[in-house]
């Protein structure tokens, strides 16, 4: 998986930098968020906790997935703007949920 950043803009009134991102994954299917957080926070060298992705996608017969993120100044500000389907997207599932 390679991740390519698209765009940064930073929005100084909900205290977060928005991203657009591209992952190239030949062969594979498209990423999970965890993995892509996991490149993104990697890539932009910051805490995982603090970035939230928004939405994957991925074109029909292509190996090109492009998705959007948020990028916190914390991570209680994230839960304070972020809806709660979105944090619970972006959580790391434990055993017992993913049994």
């Amino acid at each position: 998986m390679k991740l390519k950043i698209a765009s940064k803009q930073r929005n100084e009134l909900l205290k977060r930098v928005e991203v657009k991102f591209q992952v190239s994954h030949e062969g594979e299917g498209t990423p999970s968020r965890i993995e892509v957080r996991r490149n993104l926070a990697n890539v932009l060298d910051v805490d995982e906790e603090r970035i939230y992705i928004k939405k994957i996608e991925t074109k029909t017969g292509m190996n090109l997935s492009v998705g959007r993120a948020n990028i916190y100044d914390s991570p209680s500000q994230a839960k304070y703007v972020e809806p709660e389907h979105i944090i619970l997207r972006n959580k790391p599932r434990t055993r017992e949920e993913g049994e």
